[in-house]
């Protein structure tokens, strides 16, 4: 069981560590900014037909 421990400890905390730093890059990048804004223009799209 030892053997299984020093295994699977390093490979979870790298595992977060990956999950952290993926976070963080994309809460650099911009991902999210706007989070109110694509869900109000879906909700004010206006999806009927045009007449011509």
């Amino acid at each position: 069981m030892t053997e299984t421990l020093a295994i699977l400890i390093p490979i979870s905390l790298l595992i977060v560590g990956i999950a952290i730093w993926l976070f963080f890059k994309m809460t650099d990048s911009g991902q999210f900014d706007d989070l109110r804004g694509p869900a109000e223009r879906v909700i004010q799209d206006d999806d009927r037909p045009s007449s011509h």
